[in-house]
């Protein structure tokens, strides 16, 4: 089989010399364990196992790999840790690197899967990591991120949170996911459980799983904007709850909790002494007028019982640079920082001296965020306005972030000649990965099995070609339910 130079690494593709409407694009996946291939048929839209032609249906693609053991060598004992056979993989990262590979081997799919903006990283903040490199500034740094990006953390979260910090209670990370996560292995003992509103962001319950805890669960609806209700929050509520884990603006919803809810909320936790919060605020600049973003540590009370996430990829285009950081009490804090010592020692030396650089944009990111900000509003006002004209589709507005989560639920049950029945959100975005070549991140990845989530982090150009696309592929689907 002949490697396609513009292929992903450790992937090779061909194409077979079947009459072109069965033609296929054979692929072969090269790993540590063994080779599988898979076929790619684009008049199906399906992929298929080369070697039993066993169908692997997207977006999750599984193939059984044997080691081969060689003259004189025992077999390997391949049982994982039970902790890891808990863990579910990313729906998310999967369909994106799938898109990825379909788009190298020429198929043009639009990937609206990850929550990545479309933007270069601002010159600003480019040219300083630049210059850390040219400068020679590329040895290891204190574990919990130097001295002079903590302070500028510290000052960030005074003038723009309202949040009073000194810089040994901050760690710097590489990347808020890996805050999070050492903030849970921090203040988690095996048996606690960590409530977590639905929709929620689809690491937040495997993370919990990995620290041994339990994910809670706490729903709320599209009718209510995804807002928690804190009746249902008390009532979750038990002697083993431990951290609240809040996201505002949210991922995957873009609802933004008003500061009257919050407090509401804040009255709850502060009847429970060995309740925590979590604070994930991640999208905080990446909000739209009315709204606002308030801090939930900056309510009274609430400082000593939060932990701040904030992180440089989102509002700044700075996914690739990996940097993250958690704010909190002291305790917590140097926890955090003992786990980070034994895992991955102190973040990149080039992307602190570039997230230095970011924070002295200006509030909030200065002109530079903001005129992004205008761009992903513009987005989300299309694609409100295009969805809402489709009947028996549900939406609630987004106030922040740039995901758009809507409710097709009325396109279930439906059955599709040479498909099959659509039953829920991974099935309908396999359809439209089919017949629409759109890559969407199904509901039940978030906990709502009823909604897709589209990421409007693309161009307006690209999102209004896949909604045509999707319109297009909708419109061969009727309605199963009263509209």
């Amino acid at each position: 089989m002949a490697a396609n130079a513009g292929a992903p690494s450790g992937i090779g593709f061909s194409q077979s010399r079947a009459h072109p409407k069965q033609r296929s694009l054979l692929f072969s996946y090269a790993s540590s364990s063994g080779t599988f291939k898979f076929a790619y048929f684009p008049s199906r839209f399906s992929l298929r196992s080369v070697d039993n032609s066993k169908e692997l249906q997207l977006p999750r693609i599984t193939a059984v790999v044997k080691a081969q053991a060689g003259p004189g060598q025992m077999d390997i004992d391949p049982t994982l840790s039970p902790r890891v056979n808990s863990v579910k993989p990313s729906k998310t990262v999967a369909i994106t690197d799938q898109a990825t590979a379909l788009l190298r081997a020429g198929v043009p799919v639009i990937a609206l899967a990850a929550g990545e903006p479309d933007f270069d990283t601002p010159s600003v903040i480019a040219e300083a990591g630049i210059n850390a490199i040219r400068e020679g500034y590329t040895r290891y740094t204190p574990n919990t991120g130097t001295l002079e990006l903590r302070t500028a953390i510290c000052r960030k979260l005074k003038e723009e949170n309202g949040i009073s910090y000194t810089p040994d209670q901050i760690v710097v990370s590489n990347g808020a996911k890996q805050s999070i996560h050492q903030a849970v292995l921090a203040v988690c003992s095996p048996g606690d459980e960590v409530l977590i509103p639905a929709p929620f962001w689809v690491s937040y319950p495997e993370i919990a799983r990995l620290a041994d805890a339990t994910p809670v669960i706490v729903p709320t609806s599209i009718s209510d904007d995804f807002l928690m209700d804190p009746k249902l929050l008390e009532d979750s509520l038990t002697e083993k709850s431990r951290l609240l884990i809040l996201c505002s603006p949210s991922d995957p919803t873009g609802s933004v909790c008003p500061k009257k809810l919050l407090e509401e909320i804040a009255k709850i936790v502060a009847k429970h002494p060995r309740l925590l919060v979590l604070s994930d605020e991640i999208y905080e600049h990446i909000i739209y007028a009315p709204a606002t973003h308030t801090s939930f540590a900056s309510l009274p009370g609430m400082s000593e019982r939060t932990l701040t996430v904030n992180g440089f990829s989102k509002a700044f285009a700075m996914t690739g640079w990996r940097l993250g950081y958690i704010a909190g009490p002291k305790h917590f804090i140097s926890a955090c920082a003992k786990i980070q010592s034994q895992f991955t020692s102190g973040a990149s030396s080039i992307s602190q001296k570039a997230g230095l650089a970011a924070l002295s944009m200006g509030y909030a990111g200065g002109e530079t965020v903001a005129t992004m900000v205008q761009a992903f509003k513009e987005r989300r006002n299309f694609l409100v306005k295009s969805f809402g004209e489709l009947k028996g589709v549900k939406i609630s507005e987004p106030q922040g972030a740039f995901y758009l989560f809507i409710d097709l639920s009325c396109y279930y049950g439906a059955e599709v000649e040479g498909f099959g029945i659509i039953d829920g959100s991974e099935s309908l975005c396999r359809y439209l990965i089919d017949r629409a070549q759109v890559a969407l991140v199904p509901g039940d990845a978030f906990g709502d099995d009823s909604c897709i989530r589209i990421s409007y982090a693309a161009s307006l150009k690209t999102i209004q070609e896949a909604f045509m696309r999707i319109k297009k592929t909708l419109a061969a689907l009727r309605p199963t339910v009263p509209v």
